[in-house]
Parts: structure tokens; C-alpha cells; sequence
């Protein structure tokens, strides 16, 4: 254990750091005001003399270092803070002037740093070196020399969330950095990057006096010749990505996108070639049914997950992608598993899972979950280069076609869940949520309770909702939740997925539709009716405007009415 003074937010503080233990964390929280940290990354308790003793207390088999702890005013006697054996932060202290009484209080020195010249303090793997495709990750002991040579890179800056300093893997940073510290013996990790072409991506080929667009029904790729200018005006459309890999643009798949693509091609006089590419199907995972020595993820885990409040989805989401990954490994301890065994298990997922992106964010962040808070919130670099956020608008139904659906649905119950769920822009967990006393007829309002990001709000009543409603409550006698099961239980949402899916098969419509396809659908026709998108923010529940904003990207009305400037010159 290692503790020293230190001034935290205007307060001196005694900071304590010792290698992650449950056993001495809960000793610790026996100290009133022991708090964590996330700025320094550490312990910390009231630079008290009470707290001192407490200290030694609580931990009486620590050895004491060979340099006290600076004494404050009296405050703390001039008895050493228990630290673990060679885990000493050098500090000077400077002895009392021949003119000062005996017994004067020792003046405080600031920290003694090491330089590139005196290492004889430093232990070998101090300094630590994580290289990616794309970024370096360097931690080290503070030192100012080190410091002002790693800010002489382009782009370098100080990680305050993992404590370390990043800065880009391009030209010859890598080579550098590892010569810089060659001498200090650096523990160096390489790890390859998990974001890989996928192996059955289809190729397509082009001439020079083409545009073509393919539509994988999530994204458009658009292949077309170098041009300069061409570039500038696919650059103009939102959400445009350059795909490296595969060397095309990207645009979220739009009918207004795609119309715009086109007129683009004649303005170039190319042209336009539309093709539609069935996306890869995603393979499942293993079933773990009979599955013999299955791991089931951690009672911590839960725990942990539960404490922090995370939701349900949430929970189970997390649970199951964290026992997909320790049953990756079953014949491996979980804390055993290695960085590098981590970044193959991301490569499998990408390679022969064929999972998306935002999946492979989640699986992450679920392992991350394990190994930073489960453990502590022990600071811990993981070097893994995350996939390009895929920038895709969501599929949204025309007016006319949320008829279609609706009258296709028969069943009164399950009307009454998809017009509910259409005319007040609600997400399906918030739909089997509903109790009936969260249905204000008077004020022609739905209240919705705890909804994402644990909030509160008011959506709209519509006046047909409410009529169904009625005869709906009238019939089926409902207790507690507005939707009930056979059993009385909360309404299920694969059922809700169901009914839609029945409804949509009974009409014409093409589109992959979901129940979150009739929230987009809300927002989208009352922001074509003129509605302010800021009201449309509050009735979908959304923190940020910029979430909203992406409906004004769907939206077609009016869009062929515009005209292109080209078409008002006289051109011979």
C-alpha cells in the first residue's frame, strides 16, 4: 500500500493506492469520507490525525516506509503511513536550518521527478507501450522531459479517463516512441486491428463514365471514377464516410439520398447505375443448450450491474455477450484471459459472426464492464480499435402505409398496441410499461415512467387512441399494466414483434419494418406537418437535439420541388 499528501479540490487529503483487493476496500470504507476518485484515479481520506491511527488500524501488517509522512501543523504525528515494501514515491524533505529551533516542522518539497538521467528508482515495466493500427498508448512515471517530447507529436494528449498518454500510430511514431524509451527496458504490446474487409463482401465493378450505387437496404455504397469535384458534392450529403477498405462512399440508405445521387450523376453526365445487395446474414451464436461445463456469467457481474442501476435491457444484454466471451475460453479462468485473447474474440465475432458494428461496441463495452468495474475500477488500457460508427438513417413509413398496417390488424388488442405505440412515438418497452394510470384522458396525455436514460415524460393522447383504448379496457378488463399477458403479467414485446410482423405480411409493403419503425414514423410525419422539432425532441424522450435532428434527413416533402440552380441558366 502507498499513501501520500495531496490537495484535492482545495483540501489536503491523504491519497492511499494499492493494487486492486476487495477485503482491503471494504476496510478502507470503514473510514468516514474514504472516497474514490476518478480524477487521480485513487483512494482518498481526511488528512487527520484520528484518520491516521484508523489507518494503522485497519492495517496493521503493512510495513512502514523509510521516508514519514510530512507533518502538517501538528495535525499528524510525525509517525510513517503504512506502504507496502518498495512502493516508495520519492520525496525529499529538507532538514532544519542550524538557525531554526529544534524541533521546527519540516518543510514540504514538492516531489521529487525522475529524469532521463537518474532511473536508479525506476523498476523494470514502469513504463508501458500499447500499440494499435491506429493509436499508441503510453503509460509512464511522471516526468516532465518524457512529457514535453511525447507533446512534440501532432495530435498527442493526456487520457484522463485510463491515466495514460495517446497519440497517433502514423509514419514513424511507433518507431520513435519505441526508440525514445529503448534504454528503460518498456513493456511493448503490438495488437493487430479487429476491423477486417469482410471475407463474402461482393465486388463491383465500374467504368469511368458510371455512378454506381449500391443499396444494402442499411447503407448506400456509391463507386464512381476520381473527381475532385464529384467528391465535393457526395461530401455535401449527411452522414458521407470514405470506406477504405473496400474503397467506396458510404451514405445511409434514403429514397431522398438515393434521388439526390442520381441527379448528381446527370449534372456530371454520368451514368446512373442502382443495384440492391442482400446483406450477409449474421450467424448465430453457439446454442448453449447441452452445452457441457457452460459458464454462467458471474454473480459479481450481476451484481455489480444491478448496483449501478443499469436497466434491464441493459443487464441482460451485458450478461449475455459477457458469457458468450468467457465461454469463448471455457478452459480458461476469466481473470487469465489476456488482451490478445480479447482482440481474437472481437476478430471472431467480425469474421465469422459477421456481426455489426454497434454489436461489436456492445460486446466491448461489456467485457470492459468486467475487467474495470467488476474489478475495481482498476485503470486498465484497452487497445482495441473500435469500428467506424455506422451512420444509417432508420426505415420510416409513409402515412399511407401505416394505414395499410392498421387496418390489416384485426385483433382489437393488438390495434390498440400498434396505434398507441405509433400515435405517441413510444419504444416498445415503454408501450408493455404503460399502467392505466399513466393514460390522462383529461389532459389528452400519456405519461411515461423511467423510460431511457431513467427519465420521466408527457407524450401526445391521441383521439382515436383513446377511443380504442376504451373499447379495448372494456373488453379484455385489464388490471395493472394497460397491455396484460394470458397471465396477467406485462404484455410481451416478441409478441408486439409478432402481431406487427402479421400485419405488415397482409399488405404490400416491401420495407423492413420493426416496432421502432412506427416511432420514427411519429416523428418524421409531425416534423412534415410543421411541427418544431424541439416539441418532437420532448415527446420522444431525446437528451440531445442533434438525436432528433437526424428525421430532417428523412423527410422527402417538398424535396422534389426543389430545383437544381443548373436548371435556371441558358445553356446553348
Amino acid at each position: 500500500m502507498k499513501a501520500s499528501k495531496i490537495t484535492h479540490h482545495n483540501e489536503l487529503r491523504i491519497r492511499v493506492d494499492f493494487p486492486y483487493n476487495t477485503e482491503m476496500v471494504s476496510r478502507l470504507r470503514q473510514i468516514p469520507d474514504a472516497r474514490w476518485s476518478k480524477t487521480i484515479g485513487a483512494w482518498h481520506v481526511p488528512y487527520t490525525k484520528e484518520v491516521f491511527m484508523q489507518l494503522k488500524t485497519l492495517f496493521p501488517e503493512m510495513t512502514s516506509p523509510p521516508t514519514p509522512l510530512l507533518e502538517e501543523r501538528g495535525e499528524i504525528s510525525s509517525e510513517p503511513i503504512i506502504k507496502e515494501q518498495l512502493q516508495v514515491a520519492p520525496r525529499l524533505i529538507k532538514k532544519p536550518k542550524p538557525t531554526e529551533p529544534i524541533g521546527a516542522r519540516a518543510e514540504v518539497v514538492p516531489r521529487l521527478e525522475l529524469t532521463n538521467q537518474d532511473h536508479s528508482l525506476q523498476k523494470r515495466n514502469d513504463i508501458s507501450i500499447d500499440i494499435t493500427d491506429k493509436h499508441i498508448f503510453i503509460k509512464m512515471p511522471k516526468n516532465e522531459a518524457d512529457i514535453q517530447y511525447i507533446r512534440s507529436f501532432r495530435y498527442a494528449k493526456w487520457d484522463m479517463q485510463h491515466f495514460c498518454w495517446t497519440l497517433p500510430n502514423y509514419r514513424d511514431n511507433a518507431e520513435k516512441i519505441k526508440a525514445y524509451f529503448s534504454k528503460r527496458n518498456p513493456e511493448i504490446t503490438e495488437f493487430h486491428s479487429t476491423v477486417e474487409k469482410q471475407p463474402n463482401e461482393q465486388e463491383h465493378t465500374f467504368t469511368k463514365n458510371e455512378l454506381l450505387v449500391v443499396n444494402n437496404f442499411r447503407t448506400l455504397k456509391v463507386y464512381f471514377s476520381y473527381s475532385t469535384s464529384l467528391i465535393r458534392e457526395i461530401k455535401n450529403i449527411p452522414y458521407t464516410a470514405w470506406n477504405s477498405t473496400g474503397n467506396y462512399w458510404t451514405i445511409p440508405t434514403s429514397d431522398k439520398y438515393i434521388s439526390e445521387l442520381r441527379q448528381i450523376a446527370e449534372r456530371y453526365a454520368l451514368d446512373f447505375i442502382y443495384k440492391e445487395e442482400l446483406k450477409s446474414k449474421v450467424k448465430p451464436r453457439t446454442s448453449w443448450q447441452g452445452m457441457e461445463n457452460f459458464r454462467e456469467c458471474p454473480a459479481e457481474y450481476i451484481a455489480k450491474l444491478k448496483e449501478l442501476r443499469y436497466s434491464k435491457n441493459t443487464l441482460d444484454t451485458y450478461k449475455h455477450m459477457f458469457e458468450e466471451f468467457i465461454n469463448y475460453y471455457a478452459d480458461t479462468e476469466i481473470d487469465e484471459i489476456t488482451d490478445a485473447m480479447i482482440v481474437d474474440f472481437l476478430r471472431y465475432l467480425v469474421n465469422e459472426r459477421n456481426i455489426s458494428g454497434s454489436y461489436q461496441n456492445q460486446s466491448i463495452n461489456a467485457i470492459k464492464f468486467y475487467f474495470e468495474r467488476v474489478r475495481g475500477g482498476q485503470r486498465k488500457i484497452y487497445t482495441i480499435d473500435r469500428p467506424r460508427k455506422e451512420k444509417m438513417l432508420p426505415e420510416v413509413l409513409s402515412e399511407e402505409e401505416v394505414v395499410k398496417i392498421l387496418n390489416a390488424t384485426e385483433n382489437l388488442k393488438h390495434k390498440a398496441i400498434l396505434m398507441t405505440i405509433y400515435s405517441a412515438g413510444l419504444r416498445v418497452s415503454e408501450l408493455t410499461n404503460l399502467r392505466i394510470k399513466d393514460i390522462d384522458s383529461n389532459r389528452m396525455q400519456i405519461r411515461v415512467e423511467q423510460a431511457k436514460g431513467k427519465k420521466d415524460r408527457y407524450t401526445l393522447l391521441s383521439e382515436k387512441t383513446l377511443e380504442i383504448l376504451r373499447r379495448y379496457v372494456k373488453e379484455y378488463k385489464p388490471k395493472v399494466w394497460l397491455f396484460e399477458g394470458a397471465k396477467g403479467e406485462q404484455y410481451s414485446t416478441s409478441s408486439i414483434q409478432a402481431n406487427l410482423k402479421i400485419a405488415v405480411e397482409k399488405t404490400d409493403i416491401k420495407k423492413r419494418i420493426t416496432v421502432h419503425t412506427l416511432r420514427h414514423s411519429f416523428a418524421t410525419h409531425l416534423l412534415e406537418a410543421g411541427t418544431d422539432i424541439r416539441y418532437i425532441q420532448s415527446l420522444l424522450g431525446h437528451s440531445s437535439g442533434k438525436t432528433t435532428e437526424i428525421y430532417t434527413h428523412i423527410t422527402t416533402k417538398g424535396f422534389d420541388q426543389i430545383k437544381s440552380p443548373l436548371d435556371k441558366l441558358k445553356i446553348n
